[in-house]
């Protein structure tokens, strides 16, 4: 399969060549390289160090890498390999020592830092085994403190660490250096904060897998590197970079420590990015290009800095604050400007969402015709649909139109074994044929880290399948004709570590795309889910649409993305706003109920424990009161949508 570079479109930001690169980045304390995607940041990466291998080898000596692993450096380990195969990149000299290994492990589970970095890195290139330090996990305790002792000789014996490659954690750790580490700590074993466990514990299947404790390199080891890279992509990242490049040095964000380094730079896509000053508001730190879209956004972001609906911004508040040049540059008044925005803004509500027949649509998010719409929502999981935008889902379906949901992943994973020995036992006491023992004697044979028994994952993917219908029934839709479960192949590899997306996952969404011939696609557009699946899901979607471009329904078809459970949409990004009475809210809360195997206890809940639908009301009362404030009328909830044009062509 072809990689595409899947991101939204951007409008406006700093002009090119406007201002000295040192003036825009006037607020960074340390060095920063953003790239356009993790592919071509990570490529970067490996050429750097590929350089600094190079030179060691012309001088005749050793190349000294320090190494992070999980999922941060895959792309680099990935470039890497290629540069070995496709150019004869030779690690003979080379001598790594690993940052980190959890305590106890042993190197042959899935889950510790050794397996990860041989499976992704040294067991595809020529580097000696002689040469390669990783911290042990399977010592006895009382002889840790000893090998962390020799860990740092052998560093020392090097004459130190070259080039160490790091990530980081969302609190800023980077190894296991937990917030409050002091920047003299050595190599050493640690107890892991409950922040650092629940970021391992879906690779684990679940918290009480994770270990306690860590052996990790110190700070002071780290900081004793010649040169030091710090890499991080997507979203998730974007406030611990912005603390780490931008912040105050403090003991709370580890990585902040990195600032008292000569020789560190830190390497980002435009996602770990959009904290950054010169990203997020570029207009503090130079000229910028102003498009209508990029106007919104600092308007909007004026308006929460003086605390003021939109036609309450005044002239002072914006030379105070900076936007004199949007005032200079667009020749609008800044009252011409308010009421723009305000417009702007305002029309991107409807209660309409597949579009009003017989009305004037010039200034609807959707058009009047074709009506009815055949529409196609692509749900990753098999709750996605409703938990994001089950109101609009609802909407749809009242105002006459032909929904079909897509379930794109089985979501079987995301049970819990309890669910299903009670979901056999139900069968059991209805009269149903008895597999409980049988269903119980898989569930205790699985073997801690490995994949699941296919068995147990279809029951688990019944399970999720028979709520999603009850779901879609719930919100008036036919199970049995407009609910399709795709099952795309990448997914099912029975562990949280999923598979590549192929050609076979793809021609499964065209099959369906062709089948329908939609007029309008939703779908999950998220570029941070924790796990990657979602990204995984909308890179199909778009991969499919790329495949049909050509055919003739798809110049009549509109693509919406929704957010999934873990955040919104930007406003200055909107541009379909669908209010939803408080009626509408508790029936899409009663849709998100009939998944009762991701009700009370999730599996994989990530940062925020609350249940799926008090997470999404939440989100979309706290929009409507966004709106509201910016002088819109005020509604009870409001599902938000990017339209994502021309997505054949990204």
């Amino acid at each position: 399969m072809m990689e595409r570079n899947y991101k939204l479109p951007k409008e406006g930001g700093l002009e090119p060549g406007a201002d000295p690169a040192d003036i825009i980045r006037k607020f960074e304390k340390i060095y920063t390289n953003i790239y356009e995607n993790e592919a071509s940041g990570a490529a970067y990466v490996a050429r750097e160090i590929a350089d600094c291998i190079r030179e060691k080898q012309s001088i005749g000596e050793m190349c000294v890498l320090g190494i992070t692993t999980g999922k941060s450096p895959v792309g680099v380990f990935r470039a890497l390999v290629e540069l070995h195969r496709s150019e004869g990149l030779s690690f003979r000299n080379v001598v790594v020592f690993s940052l980190d290994e959890f305590f106890p492990i042993t190197p042959e589970e899935l889950q510790s830092r050794n397996y990860s970095i041989h499976e992704s890195l040294l067991d595809l290139v020529d580097i000696a085994p002689e040469n390669i330090h990783i911290p042990d996990g399977t010592l006895p305790q009382d002889e840790v403190a000893a090998f962390c002792r020799e860990y740092e000789s052998k560093i020392e014996e090097y004459d130190g660490i070259d080039l160490m490659i790091l990530g980081t954690g969302v609190q800023g750790q980077i190894g296991f250096n937990e917030p409050g580490s002091y920047t003299n700590t050595r190599t050493r074993l640690v107890a892991l904060g409950n922040e650092s466990r629940k970021s391992a514990a879906s690779i684990f299947y679940g918290i009480d897998y994770v270990p306690h404790k860590a052996i990790t390199m110190g700070l002071g080891t780290i900081l004793g590197a010649k040169r030091i890279i710090l890499i991080a992509w997507g979203e998730e990242k974007a406030q611990v970079i912005k603390d780490t490049v931008e912040g105050e040095k403090q003991l709370i964000v580890p990585a902040t420590c990195l600032q008292d380094h000569p020789n560190v730079e830190v390497v980002v896509d435009e996602g770990a990015s959009s904290q950054l000053t010169r990203v997020k508001t570029p207009w503090l730190v130079g000229r910028c290009l102003w498009p209508s879209r990029f106007i919104r956004t600092a308007v909007l972001w004026l308006c929460e800095q003086v605390r003021k609906p939109i036609l309450k911004l005044t002239y002072q508040d914006y030379v105070d604050n900076r936007l004199g040049q949007l005032l200079e540059i667009s020749g609008m008044a800044y009252d011409e400007i308010n009421i723009q925005v305000f417009n702007d803004l305002q029309h991107t509500i409807t209660g309409w969402p597949g579009g009003k027949p017989n009305a004037d649509d010039s200034t609807r998010p959707e058009r009047a015709f074709p009506y009815p719409k055949r529409v196609v929502i692509f749900s990753p999981h098999p709750d996605d649909d409703v938990i994001s935008m089950g109101g609009t889902f609802r909407r749809l379906i009242t105002q006459g139109h032909d929904v079909h949901v897509a379930y794109e992943t089985s979501g079987n994973i995301a049970v819990h074994d309890d669910v299903v020995l009670q979901t056999i036992d139900t069968a059991r006491e209805c009269g149903f044929e008895d597999k409980y023992d049988e269903v119980k004697r898989i569930i205790a044979g699985k073997r801690k880290g490995e994949p699941e028994p296919l068995e147990l994952r279809k029951l688990k993917g019944s399970i999720r399948r028979a709520e999603a219908k009850a779901a879609c029934r719930h919100m008036g839709l036919n199970d049995r004709t407009n609910v399709h479960f795709l099952n795309l192949p990448f997914y099912e590899t029975g562990g949280v570590k999923k598979g590549l997306l192929t050609d076979r996952d793809i021609s499964i969404v065209v099959d369906l795309l062709r089948k329908i011939q939609p007029h309008q696609i939703y779908a999950a557009g998220d570029l941070s889910d924790p796990h990657g699946t979602h990204r995984t899901c909308i890179e199909a979607v778009l991969e499919a649409m790329h495949v049909v471009k050509d055919e003739p329904w798809v110049k009549d078809c509109r693509f919406w993305l929704y957010r999934g459970a873990w955040q919104e949409w930007d406003l200055d990004m909107v541009d379909m706003a669908v209010p939803l009475s408080p009626d509408e809210v508790v029936q899409k809360r009663h849709a998100i109920y009939r998944h009762l195997s991701q009700k009370d206890v999730m599996p994989f809940p990530g940062e925020d424990k609350r249940e799926f639908w008090q997470r999404a009301e939440e989100r979309t009362q706290n929009t409507a009161k966004l709106y509201d404030r910016l002088g819109m009328a005020e509604y009870q909830a409001i599902e938000v949508f990017v339209q994502l044009k021309n997505p054949a062509q990204l």
